[in-house]
């Protein structure tokens, strides 16, 4: 399964959160090039919060950096990114007139919708967010996990 992942979606790959094992059974995971920030900034705020230990946090940023932009052995990326192109961004604005979404939730969602456009096999949507599940539901995508 192909599948877009939010970053909320994405931390999961890295953290132990409730709803890990959906994210990490997917095959093939495409995400927003903002991901590539939203999620160390979620690292280091469980860091923060004291739910990481400072290496721990320094570890699984450097695993997220590696899956993102593959690896100095030249592994390519576990994730593909769709860039936040002038395209996206522009959706993304389109988007928050029609559903009641911040700016960068509506920036996933818009890259989501480029990313189905570009491999129609990716109609599911990863997400832990309620109002951007919403939102991608009512864009069409499926939703993982498929119940709140």
């Amino acid at each position: 399964m192909i599948a877009f992942a939010d970053s909320s979606a994405v931390v999961k790959l890295y953290a132990d959160e409730d709803g890990h094992e959906a994210v990490r059974a997917v095959d093939a995971l495409v995400v927003s090039a903002i991901a590539r920030v939203e999620v160390p900034a979620a690292l280091w705020r469980k860091q923060r919060l004291g739910e990481l230990l400072v290496a721990d946090a320094s570890r699984l940023t450097r695993a997220f950096e590696v899956d993102y932009g593959g690896s100095e052995s030249g592994e390519p990326p576990r994730l593909v990114a769709v860039a936040a192109t002038a395209g996206v961004l522009e959706a993304a604005a389109d988007l928050v007139a029609v559903h009641p979404l911040g700016a960068y939730d509506a920036v996933q969602l818009a890259s989501a919708i480029t990313a189905r456009r570009a491999e129609p096999d990716c109609q599911t949507f990863a997400c832990f967010d309620s109002g951007l599940r919403a939102a991608a539901a009512r864009s069409g995508f499926r939703l993982l996990p498929e119940c709140d």
